[in-house]
């Protein structure tokens, strides 16, 4: 098969993965950098060009779209489907899970276990928005926030008033959700792909942090799923549309709830604590999907 990963960092561990995984597998496989891809819109016959020249008939692309530029990144992933080209994840996927509020509002129509979230642009009675999602400690989170960024917790409601008083003074959106204490300072990332839960891993934030990032000094472990955790991730990723994804859990009293469903998880941390080939099972679903038979592996390098 002829495929195309859409990244804009060919260093990245990631894409790297995903193009050694591809061509271990006997595919073409090319990376392409999103932002140098321009369209052809009006034609009766879509394409999109790259450094001058029009890019081939691709079978699938894998879309690694930064948050930054989910817009453009979209619409050239929408490109290649007007082409006929399978897209791992569809554009209109991307763009839903990147809405942190409709993901939470379509998370919360299906059932889906999640921490108590209030909204609001300009609340008459910023008390009674904490108070409606039980009070302090709670954390407040920039709706266009990523990787911890701009997550902050505040141990109590004097706190919170001010950190919300802030936010609202910057004209920022924000999400003010209950505290899961229970958790631990501890997450659960599952990675889902096809339908199926591949891998997961445990990760826990560093002493004095509440944040379990682990570009942020969190650790990370393979971890057993209970059913109901398994189960949660594999609807998670089914409303939001995804195929591939990484569904963030918090193990709580109530059972697990879903802290976020991220369209382009990264590998390097589930791989290295799993000891899994994740980007090999991402292969397994494209040539599945493709109606084609696994290849004969090829050695690299």
């Amino acid at each position: 098969m002829k495929i195309a990963i859409l990244s804009c960092g060919p260093e990245l561990y990631s894409t790297k993965r995903l193009l050694e995984s591809g061509l271990a597998r006997g595919h073409e496989v090319d990376v392409i950098d999103t932002l140098h891809c321009y369209m052809d819109i009006t034609s009766s016959r879509p394409t999109v060009r790259y450094h001058g020249e029009e890019l081939p008939k691709y079978d699938a692309i894998i879309p690694r779209i930064g948050s930054s530029i989910t817009f453009y990144g979209t619409a050239v992933a929408r490109q290649f489907e007007m082409m006929g080209t399978f897209n791992v994840n569809e554009s209109v996927a991307i763009s839903r899970s990147r809405d942190k509020l409709r993901s939470l509002q379509l998370l919360s129509r299906r059932g889906i276990g999640l921490p108590r979230t209030g909204f609001a642009s300009k609340p008459d009675n910023i008390k009674d928005l904490i108070k409606n999602v039980g009070g302090a400690p709670l954390v407040i989170k920039l709706l266009e926030g990523t990787q911890g960024i701009g997550v902050v917790l505040a141990d109590t409601s004097k706190a919170a008033e001010s950190i919300i008083e802030a936010f609202m003074g910057l004209k920022a959106n924000i999400l003010v959700q209950e505290y899961i204490k229970e958790a631990g300072g501890a997450d659960i990332r599952c990675l889902v792909v096809g339908g199926k839960v591949v891998a997961a891993m445990k990760r826990q934030a560093a002493e004095g942090e509440f944040r379990s990032n682990l570009h942020r000094g969190g650790c990370a472990e393979i971890v057993k799923l209970s059913k109901e955790e398994r189960e949660t991730a594999v609807r998670a990723a089914k409303v939001m549309g995804l195929n591939f994804c990484g569904v963030d859990l918090l193990r709580s009293h109530n059972g697990p709830m879903v802290m976020e469903v991220n369209s382009s998880p990264g590998l390097e941390g589930i791989e290295k604590a799993t000891g899994l080939d994740v980007a090999a099972k991402l292969y397994e679903f494209i040539e599945k999907k493709n109606d084609v038979s696994p290849p004969r592996k090829l050695a690299v390098g």
